[in-house]
């Protein structure tokens, strides 16, 4: 048996207390052994640093050298949003640059609260180094050595701006020297102020916010200036994982982050014990903002930013930080989509379009549309649809005609089915009027006021279809045209902007106005941009006065006693329909001296037939003309009636000979036979016009228009009598986000 002092020395040593003083001897020892380890280490970078900037001798300090130059290095380029505002001032929305919300301020602007938060939690020592901290930066290499790779951070403010602006992100010591050598620089370069700027307008905070003003309207909805102690708090507690610390989507992690950028505070002494007691138990009071994402008007807003990257460029319009200010009438938006909503209120109902411009200068006060039971449509229906202008284009063939000094009181053709074949080799061009009524012999203005194809198409291949296309072009339609007979009845394809365009020539006595929809642009550095012309009226005479006069004398008389007479809304105005042939396409077109507007209807997807739309056929006198007057009667509400001003020269008429192919008239009984082919001046019957003067002396000007003339049986669909109030929908359009507040 073993004795007990035997057994004593088998049984294993007693375990060192961690208290123990070897223990801390050797606890001192590893302490002091890292700490000389980081010294050194820090050491080097400093003497490599010095080095870089007295001597280039070696390749290595000379490569460095080349890298770290400040005037050599170009600043990367972050961007920024461009703004776009309607002519009150309001904001219609911004253009992100390249996926990144990004709207720089000065320091002053910024909360007090945000620049102290962001001091304390990413560099209390800011104010007292020079662009590199030595305490931090051995720190990081510390931690660096022991894991082998780099870790962790030590970064200054001024650092990280350096990574923001000039080189890489990329973990590497080659690049954290790069860093530290241009932060010295750059903090020898720039104030102090002018850095914890330019890095808080640079660093990403999370959800496409690039800088602070950035941050706090994503997440509080408010300007930075306006922030409080909590919401400074989070913020500043972001840019060192956005994604971990998100709080729409990690809350407890964002409140955890927060109150350890509070205790940051605390213990810098820039907040007392108990507005910290206060903060750390406060929510997060979020609330995200849609100043980046709610785009007002989106329709005019695409048009808008067209226009920008016409002049600027893609890329500059998406990164350059513009502030844009449109010609937009916020109210006459409202009152559009109002209109068209209260007339076309079921969800299968077609959708509407609306132009309306000031023809004094061209300026585009509407640009709306409506596609009933859609949203979010990216196609802009005002602007970019091409659809064909059915007899709208008449206008056109008759202005043409006008100026080419045809009088369409006393030149006449006959109504009837119309055939022509120039070329026994190619398909007759057959043309009837739209119920296949005709009236025999027939003013060019009482077929205006009918709208009748047979006596428009014989018209067209007397004034030549060349000359219609050029007329329709210097009044304002851009599109290509074929210069084929049937121009005249509208089988072109052409965009509301451009009839609403167009038509504004003759509301304007025959001067055209380029539209325009930017009144001014100002680009980053607040200077506005003086050289692209916006906001200058650029604008033509295309015909003379009397010309405009005489074509809107007619269209007036239109909306009197013509296909137009559901738009007619108490005051002076001119107007003409368009319908097409298969009822795909509905129009109207109509202005006052002050305002002109255009209204298309028609389904999106292409030529769908509108044949049972509220149980009736969709024509130019039905839908798009409600939805005119609906539109002007409000719109000029405030605006006293205005006359047609009388031209300064009437217009000239001249010796006109019908071609070979227009219609020759036949026996009326026992009447003789119509054989004279020019227009002449007549003996007027009861109530009808003056003759036409000769071809020497201008025409007089008309006579005030009956207020009960007699209504000739158009071609074109009747109009409906204009209702009162709409029927009720089966259930309520949804409101504008103006109506929602």
């Amino acid at each position: 048996m073993s004795s007990g002092r035997g057994a004593s020395r088998r049984q294993p040593a007693r375990p060192v207390s961690e208290y123990h003083p070897r223990r801390r001897r050797e606890r001192r020892k590893a302490r002091i052994g890292r700490r000389r380890r980081a010294a050194a280490v820090a050491g080097l970078i400093l003497a490599i640093l010095v080095g870089v900037g007295v001597a280039g001798t070696f390749t290595g300090a000379a490569t460095l050298a080349s890298s770290c130059d400040l005037e050599a290095l170009k600043p990367l380029s972050l961007g920024q949003n461009s703004f776009v505002y309607a002519a009150d001032g309001s904001l219609l929305g911004s253009i992100p640059a390249e996926g990144q919300n990004r709207q720089p301020i000065p320091l002053k602007s910024m909360s007090p609260l945000v620049r102290k938060a962001t001091i304390a939690i990413e560099d209390r020592r800011f104010y007292r180094h020079q662009g590199v901290d030595a305490e931090g930066i051995a720190r990081a290499l510390l931690a660096d050595i022991k894991a082998g790779k780099v870790v962790q951070g030590g970064s200054t403010i001024t650092q990280q701006l350096v990574r923001n602006l000039y080189i890489s992100r990329e973990r590497t010591l080659e690049r954290k020297v790069k860093e530290a050598c241009l932060a010295l620089k750059l903090n020898r370069a720039w104030p102090k102020d002018r850095i914890l700027a330019g890095y808080m307008n640079q660093v990403y905070f999370g959800n496409h916010a690039y800088g602070i003003e950035a941050a706090s309207q994503t997440y509080f909805s408010k300007r930075t200036r306006n922030l409080s102690l909590v919401q400074a708090a989070l913020l500043a507690g972001l840019p060192q994982a956005p994604a971990t610390y998100d709080p729409f989507q990690r809350p407890d992690q964002a409140i955890a982050r927060r109150n350890e950028v509070l205790q940051a505070m605390l213990e810098t002494g820039d907040i007392t014990a108990r507005e910290y007691e206060a903060a750390v138990t406060a929510p997060l009071e979020l609330r995200a903002g849609k100043l980046y994402t709610r785009v007002r008007e989106p329709y005019f807003f695409s048009y808008v930013r067209e226009e920008l990257i016409r002049e600027y460029g893609a890329t500059t319009v998406r990164s350059g930080g513009l502030k844009v200010y449109t010609t937009i009438d916020r109210r006459f938006q409202r009152l559009a989509g109002r209109a068209i909503r209260d007339t076309l209120y079921y969800k299968d109902d077609p959708a509407a379009a609306l132009v309306s411009i000031n023809p004094q200068n061209g300026a585009i006060r509407a640009m709306t549309a409506v596609t009933p039971g859609k949203k979010g449509n990216q196609f802009n229906l005002a602007s970019q649809a091409r659809r064909q202008a059915g007899s709208t284009f008449k206008t056109f063939v008759l202005t043409a005609a006008v100026a080419r000094g045809i009088n369409p009181q006393t030149t006449t053709y006959i109504s009837a089915p119309f055939r022509y074949q120039p070329d026994p080799q190619v398909e007759p061009w057959e043309v009837s009027t739209y119920d296949n009524s005709y009236y025999g012999t027939s003013s060019v203005e009482t077929a205006t006021l009918r709208s009748d194809n047979s006596v428009f198409a014989q018209l067209t291949l007397d004034v030549d279809p060349l000359e219609v296309r050029k007329m329709a072009h210097k009044m304002g339609i851009r599109t290509a045209l074929p210069p084929y007979p049937s121009l005249g009845l509208g089988a072109a394809s052409v965009s509301p902007l451009e009839m609403a365009s167009a038509y504004a020539t003759l509301a304007a006595g025959g001067i055209y106005s380029k539209p325009m929809a930017i009144r001014r642009v100002v680009l980053p550095g607040g200077k506005v941009d003086a050289d692209a012309g916006w906001g200058k009226v650029q604008r033509r005479r295309v015909m003379s006065d009397g010309v405009a006069y005489e074509v809107t004398r007619i269209l007036e008389q239109n909306m009197l006693a013509g296909t137009g007479t559901g738009a007619y809304f108490g005051r002076p105005a001119a107007g003409k329909t368009g319908t097409t042939d298969n009822h795909a396409d509905a129009w109207f077109c109509g202005y006052t001296p002050n305002l002109m507007t255009t209204v298309w209807v028609g389904h999106p997807i292409g030529q769908v037939p509108m044949l049972n739309v509220h149980g009736i056929r969709v024509a130019g006198g039905t839908f798009p003309a409600e939805i005119w007057r609906r539109f002007m009667s409000v719109a000029l509400v405030y605006t006293p009636p205005l006359a047609w001003e009388p031209p300064k020269e009437y217009a000239i008429w001249k010796a006109f000979t019908r071609g070979d192919y227009a219609l020759g008239y036949s026996y009326d009984d026992d009447d003789d036979v119509e054989t004279e082919a020019t227009t002449t001046a007549q003996a007027p019957a009861p109530d009808a016009p003056p003759p036409a003067p000769d071809a020497s002396s201008p025409a007089p000007p008309p006579p005030a228009p009956s207020p009960t003339p007699p209504i000739p049986v158009p071609t074109e669909p009747p109009p409906p009598p204009p209702p009162t109030e709409p029927p009720p929908p089966t259930e309520p359009p949804p409101p504008t986000e103006e109506d929602a507040g």
